[in-house]
């Protein structure tokens, strides 16, 4: 695990990230007292995102009368 301090992690954020590993940990101090650790994303939990569409097509029957309001409503649509 490497270390750096909050000024390098600010400083250098963009690059710190861009070279994490999956897994890899870097500890960020303040005053040489740890405040936050920052850990590389594995790919086990990068598979788990959803992704948008990914049910597109599965829906394979909607009644005729899905969008009608229900029966229950009827006194408060008037």
């Amino acid at each position: 695990m490497s270390t750096v301090t909050l000024e390098e992690a600010q400083a250098g954020l963009a690059d710190l990230i861009q070279h994490l590993q999956p897994g890899e940990e870097v500890l960020i101090t303040r005053g040489n007292q740890p405040v936050a650790r920052l850990v590389g994303e594995t790919m086990a939990n990068r598979k788990r995102l959803r992704r948008l569409g990914t049910l597109q097509g599965t829906v394979a029957f909607v009644a005729s009368d899905f969008d009608e309001p229900l029966a229950d409503f009827g006194e408060y649509m008037e």
